[in-house]
């Protein structure tokens, strides 16, 4: 199976889904929970709510496989992204409930990760890095827009629900400082949905290390409560009446990052 699905666009923006993928290689699944492979943190069908971006002629790069096989937002050394907080590794060993994604004695070692960052992560971000080097070179600029999802009551990161909108632009460093308030002007619109800039989610390892304001890269995570979308419990069914109801907010969203000129 590819790493990755990739459609290109014209458009100064790149829209990465680090998170929407569900595959785990056979051999890998041997040595996981039948928990793990219900992959029930996975960033459910962001292609299908993010459809519209098809006719805005942006480049769009999803993940085909689990965070279970590797997070890709992650750094790949396996640094901590919020310090003091709950986090889940790099190749995780617990889903977000704490149940283990591996049979007892079958994490995977350091030579089995460094394998993983290798096959699997190292791809995904070198598509990235060309794509937004591709963009810059024919528009003096480039956008990255990093597209998530989570379940909206998730007591291990946070207490209570999550706002419906999460952005961040690495709490001020990723994005020059107009582009985000005019998202978060975008988000707060729309009084049925609530919304937040660099609150729990700050932006992960995509928005920080590519955000460059400086090198004419700006870029933007956005975490979306799945609530707003899709059914949060098994079997994770999308809903098309909530997803109609979000989708404008998050055309809006993309329309204001291709709107934006860096000075």
């Amino acid at each position: 199976m590819d790493l990755y699905d990739f459609t290109p666009g014209d458009a100064p923006l790149l829209v990465s889904m680090p998170h929407c993928g569900t595959h785990i290689p056979a051999d890998l699944a041997e040595a996981m929970t039948p928990a793990a492979l219900e992959v029930s943190d996975t960033d459910f069908h962001l292609p299908r709510l993010y459809e519209f971006l098809a006719g805005r002629g942006v480049s769009v790069l999803s993940a085909t496989h689990s965070r279970y096989v590797i997070d890709l937002n992650r750094p790949p050394d396996g640094a901590v992204l919020y310090p003091g907080a709950n986090n889940t590794e790099l190749c995780p060993t617990s889903r977000f409930d704490f149940a283990p994604v591996y049979r007892d004695r079958m994490q995977p070692d350091v030579r089995e990760i460094d394998r993983r960052v290798a096959t699997y992560w190292q791809p995904y971000h070198a598509k990235i890095s060309r794509e937004l080097e591709r963009i810059r070179a024919r528009h003096g600029y480039a956008l990255l827009f990093d597209a998530h999802s989570i379940v909206s009551v998730c007591p291990r990161f946070f207490d209570g629900r999550l706002p419906d909108l999460n952005l961040g632009n690495g709490a001020g460093t990723s994005c020059d400082v107009a582009l985000a308030e005019r998202l978060l002007a975008v988000a707060q619109s729309n009084r049925a949905y609530t919304s937040v800039l660099n609150g729990r989610f700050k932006g992960g390892y995509i928005t920080r290390h590519y955000g460059r304001p400086a090198e004419r890269v700006h870029a933007v995570q956005l975490e979306l409560a799945e609530c707003t979308y899709m059914d949060e419990q098994p079997l994770f069914t999308f809903d098309e009446t909530l997803a109609n109801g979000v989708r404008p907010v998050l055309a809006g969203l993309i329309d204001a990052m291709l709107a934006f000129r860096p000075q």
